[in-house]
């Protein structure tokens, strides 16, 4: 298998996987914290390429080394703030670790524990690609005090650890939103720097064509535009609304009716032969798709 297309679906899974201690991590809840200088006692260390399907956040007070996130290479120095989301390909590289606390949560337990519609109010989440943020040091401070919280919490027995640990999660991404995404907008990075929203137009535009052409009969699922970036469907589904402002659904119906228009002012087509061409098993399935989202047949469509 292809190293870059490794998966792993918690911190538990990924530190199994290459050879690292996991008696410190609980994943059951979907979230985990522990200090990165009580894991890794053999320095300089470097990871397996790998794609978690988890958010992170990475504390450094006091440590150096690398981070490897797609593309980009960036470099880890103290008081620095590194956060990355499902999806991304990624290496770390660590040469001295003093202190550094790792903070992982899958999306369900953001809805659960931090906020039913937690992209809505915390939407910097969904930004794909963060250079790592310096902070001063009273800003740095004010983290650690709740990054610390957070841990000792983790560590308890209390019946309401999970609710606290939500509530301590708000006030740490409120924070982090004061002093770095207060004008973060969604919707502007999906028009301009978006690789989730570039790949995916890429690839339904790709698929079209290739419908278009024969080359295939089948429609594509939500769920095969999600595995062809080895993202889970729901985190591709919110990425693309919250950053195009339309559904998944929406954009491949809206190129089925382009493409379909387009297939109707050539004479030499039946309606019959569109809609196989466009993935529809029976020609009336794909009459009654066209006139619900433009009101007319294709016949009606075709004479005007």
């Amino acid at each position: 298998m292809n190293s870059e297309n490794i998966i792993v679906k918690d911190l538990q899974e990924l530190y199994a996987s290459i050879g690292l201690p996991t008696d410190t991590i609980d994943v059951t809840s979907g979230f985990t914290v522990h200090f990165l200088q009580d894991t890794f006692k053999n320095l300089p260390y470097k990871s397996t390429p790998f794609r978690p399907n988890y958010f992170s956040f990475l504390f450094i007070e006091n440590a150096y080394g690398k981070y490897t996130i797609d593309d980009k290479v960036f470099e880890v120095s103290p008081k620095t703030v590194y956060f990355t989301n499902p999806g991304n390909y990624r290496i770390f590289e660590w040469k001295k670790i003093t202190d550094v606390c790792l903070i992982t949560f899958d999306e369900a337990y953001l809805k659960e524990h931090v906020h039913a519609d937690v992209y809505n109010h915390f939407s910097f989440l969904l930004t794909e690609t963060v250079e790592p943020r310096t902070l001063s040091v009273q800003q740095f401070n004010h983290i650690k005090e709740l990054y610390k919280l957070i841990h000792k919490e983790y560590l308890s027995g209390s019946p309401f650890k999970n609710e606290i640990i939500g509530g301590l999660t708000v006030v740490l991404l409120l924070k982090i939103k004061e002093y770095f995404f207060q004008e973060y907008n969604p919707i502007y990075e999906g028009n301009r720097s978006s690789q989730i929203v570039k790949t995916f137009k890429r690839n339904l535009e790709s698929h079209f064509r290739d419908l278009v052409n024969g080359k295939t009969e089948q429609q594509l699922r939500v769920q095969d535009y999600a595995d062809m970036q080895f993202l889970h469907v729901n985190y591709l589904s919110t990425v693309i609304s919250n950053k195009t402002g339309k559904s998944i659904s929406t954009w491949i119906s809206e190129k089925t009716i382009t493409e379909a228009k387009v297939m109707l002012q050539n004479p030499k087509l039946t309606v019959k032969e569109i809609a196989n061409r466009l993935g529809f098993l029976e020609s009336s399935h794909f009459s009654n798709y066209f006139k619900k989202h433009t009101s007319q047949s294709p016949a009606k469509y075709r004479k005007s």
